[in-house]
C-alpha cells in the first residue's frame, strides 16, 4: 500500500464518468458518478483534491473516449495515467461487470501498482495516425465497393478477359464500355461504379496528404530512413512511424516485436513448453503493414530504380542495415520455404526479424533526437 497518495480511478464512457477513490490507509473507495463535460470534471477535480490526502494519482482505460479526458486532467493540474485494457488483470470466474465494479478494481489495482500504461501522443501525432486510420478506411472501402462491383458483373455472367490483372486503367476503361438492357442493371451498375470513382479519389488525396506529412518534422528523418528497406514507401514508413510515434519506448528489438503482437504465444508448465500462433497484441495497424512488406523478401535482393531514388541522400549506416537485412531476410524466407513451412507463418517470421532491423535504425535516431 502506497503512504500518502490518494488513487483515483475512472470508468469514463461518453456521457458519464464513474469514480472511484481511495484514501491513503482505507480500502473502502469513495463512489460516486459526473457527468464527461468540462465544468463537471472540474467540479470533481476540486472535490478530489478537498478529500484527498497528499499527493493525487487518477487513471481511466484507454478506449473509444481517446486521450481528451486525459489532456484536460493534465490542465488541470492531475497526473492522470491511460491504462492497457488488455493488459489488465483479471480473476478466473469473475462474470459480473458492472461500471461501479471496474472503477472499484481498477482503483485498487492502481493502488497495487499491476496496471500497465499506454504510452499517449502528442494532440499532433495523434492527427497524423488519424489520417494513416483514415486512409486504411478508405482503402478498405474501396476494396468492398470494387467486391460489388465484380461480383455483380460475375451474376449477369460479364467476366474480363483482357489481361490477369484487374482494375487496372484498360479494366476500368472496359467497364464504362459495358451497357445494360434492363434500368434496374444500369442504375446498380452506374451507382457501383460511381461509388469507386469516388473512392479512388478519396484515396489519392489522403495519400497525398500523408506524402505532405512525410516531409515535416517530426516525420521526415524517420520515414526517410524506413523508405530505404525494400518494401517500404512512404505510406508503410508513415504509418508505423505514426502508430508507434516514439521508439525511446522501446529498449531492444524483443520489445518492439511484443509490442507489435508478432512473437509467438506460449503456454508452459513444469517441463513441458509449448509455443502458439503470434499474440496479436499491441498495436494492429503498425502489424499489418510491416507483415505486408514483409511479402517483398521472397524476391532475390535488387537494387531498382524506385529503391535507388529513395535511397539518395540517406546515411550510408541505414543504408548497410536495409541491405543487410535485404540478404538475411530473403534467405530466412527461402529457409522456412524450403523446411515446409506455411507461408502465412514464413511471412510473420519474415515480419518479426524485418522489425529487429527497423528497430536498429529508428532507435538511435530516437535517441539522437531526443
Amino acid at each position: 500500500m502506497r503512504d500518502g497518495i490518494t488513487h483515483v480511478a475512472l470508468d469514463a464512457h461518453m456521457r458519464m464518468l464513474q469514480v472511484a477513490m481511495l484514501l491513503p490507509g482505507s480500502d473502502v473507495p469513495i463512489e460516486w458518478q459526473v457527468a464527461n463535460e468540462g465544468g463537471a470534471i472540474r467540479r470533481m477535480v476540486k472535490k478530489i483534491q478537498r478529500e484527498a490526502k497528499g499527493e493525487v494519482r487518477m487513471c481511466y482505460e484507454a478506449g473509444p473516449c481517446g486521450y481528451a479526458l486525459q489532456r484536460t486532467l493534465k490542465d488541470l493540474g492531475v497526473d492522470c495515467m491511460v491504462i492497457a485494457p488488455s493488459l489488465i488483470p483479471m480473476k478466473p470466474g469473475d462474470r459480473i461487470k458492472t461500471d461501479k465494479r471496474d472503477a472499484r478494481k481498477l482503483a485498487g489495482l492502481f493502488r497495487a501498482e499491476l496496471l500497465t500504461e499506454v504510452h499517449p501522443p502528442t494532440p499532433g501525432e495523434e492527427s497524423v495516425r488519424d489520417l494513416s486510420r483514415c486512409r486504411e478506411d478508405a482503402k478498405a472501402d474501396l476494396m468492398r465497393a470494387r467486391h460489388r462491383l465484380s461480383k455483380m458483373l460475375l451474376r449477369r455472367g460479364i467476366v474480363w478477359e483482357g489481361g490477369k490483372k484487374n482494375w487496372s486503367q484498360a479494366y476500368m476503361k472496359w467497364l464504362r464500355t459495358l451497357s445494360f438492357d434492363h434500368p434496374a442493371d444500369k442504375l446498380v451498375f452506374g451507382d457501383y461504379l460511381l461509388a469507386i470513382e469516388h473512392l479512388e479519389e478519396r484515396l489519392q488525396g489522403l495519400d497525398s496528404a500523408l506524402e505532405s506529412a512525410s516531409q515535416k518534422d517530426p516525420y521526415r528523418g524517420p520515414v526517410a530512413a524506413l523508405r530505404c528497406f525494400q518494401g517500404i514507401d512512404t505510406v508503410t514508413a508513415i504509418t508505423v512511424v505514426a502508430e508507434l510515434h516514439d521508439f525511446r519506448r522501446f529498449q531492444s528489438a524483443r520489445e518492439l516485436m511484443a509490442f507489435l503482437g508478432l512473437v509467438p504465444s506460449e503456454h508452459s508448465s513444469s517441463d513441458s513448453r509449448k509455443l502458439g500462433s503470434i499474440t496479436k497484441t499491441g498495436n494492429g495497424h503498425a502489424r499489418r503493414v510491416l507483415i505486408e512488406s514483409a511479402w517483398h523478401y521472397r524476391h532475390p535482393p535488387r537494387l531498382g530504380p524506385a529503391l535507388r531514388k529513395r535511397r539518395e541522400g540517406q546515411a550510408a549506416a541505414v543504408i548497410a542495415v536495409a541491405d543487410k537485412a535485404a540478404q538475411r531476410l530473403h534467405r530466412k524466407f527461402g529457409k522456412l520455404q524450403a523446411r515446409g513451412k506455411p507461408m502465412p507463418k514464413v511471412v510473420v517470421a519474415v515480419a518479426r526479424e524485418l522489425v529487429g532491423f527497423l528497430w536498429a535504425v529508428l532507435y538511435p535516431a530516437s535517441a539522437q533526437a531526443s
